[in-house]
């Protein structure tokens, strides 16, 4: 099955800060851009790790905390580190998860799902930093045309896995929503069929009312 990737949705040219960057400096990007999140790069574009809105506001709570200076010594180290943090490099977290560009999108979105983040840097076999991918870069698989989904059941699943002559089989798509109806040679391809179908790019569900040519 043919899937989207990273590279088709991702943003290039995102903005970045280097390792030096003041965190006063990068609070402003981060408020005149209305992003939440900013990959740190070296001179050379690889990427040394990504910084937060909520790395920014974890070190204000830490600050504002008194308890955290009454912490033992091991469990309040963190919160040092966080306190006295005064550049992009003190503050990021290293070795973020990254993807690649031809990473398929629905990996990407488990990935982000998995490990709770907001922004995935896409980069190169050498980690220098090509794009960026956010949850509206990967919503954008959700807004495919009705048509092109239609078009990829009949040519992917029913023609192209099947082999299903897609004249017995009618294709219907509503915002997303694949219904089928018609005929399909045995009764057991229906549930793998419906389940090819909601693996395609943009579809929110499948239904079918099938006729078998033959039962078993």
């Amino acid at each position: 099955m043919k899937h989207r990737q990273v590279r088709e949705v991702m943003t290039t040219k995102p903005v970045t800060v280097l390792s030096t960057t003041s965190l006063k400096s990068l609070a402003g990007v981060l408020v005149k851009l209305r992003v939440n999140a900013v990959p740190v790069v070296s001179a050379e574009g690889k990427v040394l790790g990504l910084i937060t809105e909520m790395d920014l506001l974890k070190k204000e709570g830490v600050q504002q905390d008194p308890a955290s200076s009454r912490l033992p010594r091991r469990s309040s180290q963190r919160q040092r580190l966080i306190a006295t943090a005064e550049t992009a490099g003190e503050l990021m977290t290293t070795h973020p998860v990254t993807v690649r560009p031809d990473t398929p999108v629905a990996e990407a979105a488990r990935l982000m799902e998995r490990h709770q983040l907001g922004c995935l840097p896409v980069v190169d076999e050498s980690e220098r930093l090509l794009g960026v991918v956010g949850p509206r870069n990967l919503l954008q698989v959700l807004l495919r045309p009705d048509e092109e989904i239609k078009a990829d059941v009949t040519s992917q699943v029913l023609t192209g896995h099947y082999g299903t002559n897609p004249l017995l089989v009618r294709v219907e798509v509503s915002d997303g929503v694949v219904r089928m109806s018609g005929e399909l040679e045995h009764r057991n391809m229906v549930s793998s069929v419906l389940s090819a179908v909601r693996t395609i790019d943009g579809v929110i569900d499948a239904e079918g009312e099938f006729t078998y040519a033959r039962t078993a």
